[in-house]
């Protein structure tokens, strides 16, 4: 059956008592020409979505599902956001900055052991500064490999005392916050349209799995030409990619859209040694941006998935006549706490 292609704008206002949001992030997020990065690869016109220029907190992808989700916390009449990380988790950082924002109480699990830290300054700049500026309670755990064990027993724990905890998982990523994220599509399209160019495909990092999630089920209503491509970061291909299916799914099922598992691309061998350790493709490519196009990325996300985008220009994956959006899902605070194994 032929699916009606509406703009995805006009099918989520649809929905607007099933899915309102807070106003936390300032949107749209800007789409801009990298027009040097593309000279010096020699291959497709390279675009940047700066989902990193949200505003609140330095910004960053987890800010359009936080939108979402603490809607759903606030009404629910939660006192307390509780959710998880590393040291340097991007995701806790925009957690905190929302909580402070709203007023509400803010509890993290703080993982320690996925990775040796870096440098002398990874446990206490960046973005772990920034948690306790933002006014964060940390909690140090131990990884154990279970991403969400340790903050839902946070929850339990703030419960016993008489709280009201919100369960925010790890990257923000459940069936709403991918559904937050179809919206940057909705954008996307928009802004396509209006600079004239229909994208070959969006490239970004992946991770928790819930941001590609969202792309895939935008795009399948929106845009389905466009691949999504998600460039592993966590040393973990297979698990990433069964965990966008999920979600995707899940996203689709709200959105009553159909969903295509064929669509979920997950590219494999740009993590480098581990989840959190960058290499030499990494280094090379925020230089890169950095020198090129005044663009901070950082060494455990952004950097990474850029590194995949130019691997996979350099093994000639699109024409030059082609574009292609890569999705900036911020991350910079983290750039000062690995300062001294980057070499910059």
């Amino acid at each position: 059956m032929q699916m009606d292609r509406k703009p995805l704008s006009d099918r989520l206002s649809v929905f607007p008592p099933v899915f309102p949001r807070l106003g936390l992030a300032d949107l749209p997020t800007s789409l801009e020409p990298m027009k040097r990065l593309t000279a010096h690869l020699d291959g497709p016109r390279l675009w940047v979505k700066r989902e990193d220029a949200m505003g609140l907190g330095f910004g960053g992808n987890k800010l359009r599902k936080l939108d979402y989700v603490l809607y759903e916390a606030l009404a629910s009449g939660a006192d307390t956001i509780v959710s998880g990380g590393v040291v340097q988790s991007n995701s806790q950082r925009q957690v905190a900055a929302a909580a402070a924002k709203l007023g509400l109480a803010c509890h993290l699990a703080v993982y320690h052991g996925r990775l040796e830290p870096p440098t002398p300054e990874y446990k206490t700049s960046g973005n772990a500064f920034l948690n306790r500026l933002f006014g964060a309670q940390l909690h140090d755990v131990a990884w154990t490999g279970d991403r969400n064990a340790a903050i839902r027993s946070l929850v339990g724990d703030l419960e016993a005392k008489g709280r009201k905890p919100y369960f925010v998982p790890y990257g923000v990523s459940n069936a709403l916050g991918a559904v937050a994220y179809a919206t940057t599509i909705s954008e996307i399209e928009f802004q396509t349209a209006r600079l004239g160019f229909v994208p070959a495909a969006i490239v970004h990092c992946t991770g928790s799995a819930g941001t590609q999630a969202g792309l895939v089920a935008g795009a399948a209503v929106a845009m389905p030409d466009m691949r999504i491509v998600g460039i592993d970061i966590d040393a973990e291909p297979a698990r990433v990619r069964s965990d966008v299916a999920v979600l995707a799914r899940e996203a689709s099922d709200l959105l009553d859209v159909p969903f295509d598992e064929a669509t979920v691309e997950v590219i494999a061998g740009h993590a480098g040694p581990a989840y959190g350790v960058p290499h030499e493709a990494t280094i090379e490519a925020i230089r890169l941006a950095g020198q090129l196009e005044a663009l901070p990325l950082d060494p455990v996300y952004s950097g990474k998935g850029l590194a995949g985008l130019i691997a996979l220009i350099r093994q000639g994956r699109w024409r030059k006549d082609e574009d292609v959006i890569f999705l900036h899902t911020g991350g910079v605070p983290a750039l000062f706490a690995y300062q001294s194994a980057l070499g910059i």
